[in-house]
């Protein structure tokens, strides 16, 4: 029995337009601050008009990436609400899979924005195995106080009753060929921007590092403490942090070179520290894990992977050959891949967009025990 088990920030899957570029044109898009809009109604004709075209590229683009995934079960990022889900997978993915993804989770957040987790999931698993759900739990409301985990760093900037997930921990109990598996879906904060003489990364990791203390609680709570290295989970989503990175250094014109870097100091190290989960990505090579290139122009551009499909140790074992796919067709051509990792992009690519999304998928077959 095979389950084909994914992961992607699906970027803005939204039903909501955003007029706040009317105020502030930080958040104005870029291809209206080319022209001289003095009238609000006028603003937000454009504004609709400018993303009900780019959304349908995009959204075309999103749905090849999952289709190239292939997943049994995706969780996901980045989505507005169940209405949002349920209409792209209608209006997307249907036409390209069929019936394929019948079963959606969603559980409102604690976004700012509005984006959620979710989980889609197949009936069956591509083998015919049935993917039974038992229960499904959002733990948005838990306080730092709940669980134990405030400090002097995170005063700084939070209260101890503040939530402690920015987004969710959404965990589901399941079933697939009657065999158990735990899930928990996250989208721990991202890096933000620079300020106060600190980069964003620095400046919000804090409030990451709590975030995977609290998902190991939740991991400790379901099983047991001491005792998850040998049970079936796995732990999916945009960690917005990592432990390496691919630094890119040269231009377009010059040319580029590569260089792996090892990061000390991660969120992730919560989980790895004292392997009690696994990153089968590792089983790429070191400049081939990437799900993401970040760029702030010439002097600022690696690549590293923020995306992940952590494994329990017995999982991770059980499938010691399985090595993770990541979806790179979506990317935009600005991405720069090192020599040899090239692919042919999706259809309608573009320079910057539209694209798939920003991440690219990650999925992996695997085995349960």
């Amino acid at each position: 029995m095979s389950l084909r088990l994914g992961t992607f920030n699906i970027e803005n899957l939204m039903t909501r337009f955003d007029f706040s570029g009317w105020r502030n044109q930080l958040r104005q898009d870029r291809v209206l601050r080319l022209y001289d809009v003095q009238d609000k109604a006028v603003y937000q004709q454009l504004e609709q008009a400018r993303m009900i075209a780019e959304t349908d590229d995009t959204r075309q683009l999103s749905a090849l990436a999952i289709v190239d995934a292939d997943a049994d079960i995706l969780c996901l990022q980045e989505v507005d609400s169940m209405p949002a889900l349920q209409a792209f997978e209608y209006g997307y993915l249907y036409r390209m899979v069929g019936n394929g993804y019948r079963q959606k989770y969603l559980v409102e957040g604690n976004d700012s924005r509005g984006i959620d987790v979710a989980v889609l999931m197949r009936e069956e698993t591509r083998s015919g195995e049935k993917i039974e759900v038992q229960d499904v739990r959002s733990h948005a409301m838990l306080t730092y106080q709940d669980l134990g985990l405030f400090n002097d760093e995170l005063a700084l900037s939070n209260q101890a009753h503040d939530k402690i997930f920015k987004r969710d921990c959404l965990e589901l109990e399941l079933t697939i060929g009657g065999k158990p598996f735990s899930l928990f879906v996250v989208h721990f904060k991202s890096m933000g921007n620079a300020r106060d003489g600190q980069d964003g990364r620095t400046g919000t990791m804090a409030i990451r590092v709590a975030e995977a203390k609290a998902v190991r609680q939740l991991v400790e709570r379901r099983f047991g403490k001491g005792r998850t290295a040998d049970k079936n989970f796995a732990i999916c989503g945009d960690m917005n942090d990592y432990q390496e990175k691919v630094q890119v250094i040269g231009t377009r014109r010059e040319g580029y070179r590569f260089e792996p870097r090892r990061e000390e100091v991660s969120a992730l190290n919560v989980f790895t520290d004292d392997s009690f989960v696994v990153n089968p990505s590792t089983r790429r090579d070191v400049m081939d894990r990437w799900t993401l290139y970040h760029a702030r122009g010439p002097e600022e551009q690696h690549l590293c992977q923020l995306d992940y499909i952590w494994l329990s140790p017995a999982l991770a074992e059980h499938n010691a050959d399985s090595v993770p796919e990541i979806i790179r067709g979506g990317q935009p051509y600005r991405t720069v891949f090192p020599p040899g990792q090239e692919v042919e992009r999706f259809p309608r690519i573009g320079w910057d967009r539209p694209k798939a999304s920003d991440h690219c998928p990650v999925v992996m077959s695997l085995e349960l025990r």
